[in-house]
């Protein structure tokens, strides 16, 4: 090997692993047909790869390792990937079916004749095992540059503890839409997504009823701050602000609101400014019924706004939680 061979370049990257779920299994039932379906999966796979700027690094029998030089992208690889493998399985039986998990992080990688090594390759595929057949797993850091540029859904999964990783490392699910009734739908019928198990959530942009445009800044932060801590409940699901951004501006049916993103609530608010006083109201409705769970009102004062605004978001958090849970108990009942 020569010099230029060994030479050890170090750089900042995002690194999407990639393995087949049950793959042993698969080779076992029918080595043939496995291979075959292995290599068609692998062409699909390989041109997303390409057209989102990745670089095949390592392979190894169902293994793949690809490089990015963006967490978006690499997010977005993944997705389009395992909706177009999804739809190629379409006609194959479940049991028969290759499906890939994927896991991403950003993180250092040390780089030697084309070969990713190092820590930052290692938490990619500890990821890629926390996946689900056909999911996509990420890390906390991949998550910090995604979660505001794309539009999926992310379920915070705590930190995980794996094999040969020191630290524990946090991990994120990325809700996809491959297995949902409108992939398969010839027309642009709206369908709606089917409700996740647990209690699920989306906070809509709160209103700027002042006229004040600076006070919209002040209402955004607000809304994403809820997000985040809503995120931290392990027990309900919550959608991403991407999502539920969209509906900014917008006279919205809370029902329609409800179908579309697959949601059982919605929080919604207003901000209201008179001076240095400011007003803000929240309000948690059930999608499906347009029915009032809870609501509050919070005053302040613009000269501590960050602190009302800690204030207003662990109010909120407190007053949701116990509210959702009686929801769900009311819910069952019926």
């Amino acid at each position: 090997m020569s010099p230029m061979e060994q030479r050890v370049e170090r750089r900042l990257a995002a690194i999407l692993a990639a393995d087949v779920a049950g793959y042993s299994r698969l080779m076992e039932q029918d080595e043939t047909g496995t291979l075959r379906a292995l290599t068609a999966h692998r062409e699909i796979m390989d041109r997303l790869v390409a057209e989102h700027g990745g670089r095949i690094a390592n392979t190894a029998g169902d293994s793949v390792l690809v490089e990015f030089p963006s967490a978006v992208d690499a997010v977005q690889c993944a997705t389009a990937v395992q909706d177009a493998l999804a739809q190629a399985n379409q006609d194959i039986p479940q049991e028969q079916r290759l499906r890939f998990r994927i896991g991403i992080h950003v993180g250092d990688v040390m780089v030697r004749a084309g070969d990713l090594l190092g820590d930052g390759v290692n938490i990619a595929a500890r990821l890629e095992g926390l996946a689900d057949p056909g999911g996509l797993c990420i890390s906390e850091a991949t998550y910090g540059y995604v979660r505001k540029a794309l539009p999926l859904a992310f379920e915070d999964l705590g930190p995980q503890t794996v094999k040969n990783i020191e630290e524990p490392i946090r991990a994120f699910a990325v809700t996809l839409e491959s297995g949902s009734p409108t992939a398969t739908r010839m027309t642009p019928e709206p369908t709606a997504i089917q409700l996740p198990e647990r209690p699920s959530i989306a906070v809509l942009p709160f209103a700027n009823m002042s006229g004040d445009p600076e006070q919209a800044y002040f209402a955004d932060g607000m809304v994403d701050d809820i997000i985040t801590g809503l995120s931290r409940v392990k027990w309900f699901f919550v959608i991403a602000r991407n999502s539920s951004f969209t509906y900014r501006g917008r006279a919205v049916d809370l029902k329609q609101v409800g179908r579309e993103l697959g949601v059982r609530y919605v929080l919604e608010g207003s901000v209201r400014r008179a001076g240095d006083r400011i007003r803000i109201t929240g309000q948690l409705i059930e999608a499906a019924t347009g029915a009032h769970l809870w609501a509050e009102r919070f005053d302040g004062s613009m000269e501590n706004v960050f602190d009302l605004q800690d204030q207003i978001t662990e109010s909120v958090i407190g007053a949701i939680e116990p509210s959702l849970r009686r929801a769900e108990i009311e819910r069952a009942r019926r």
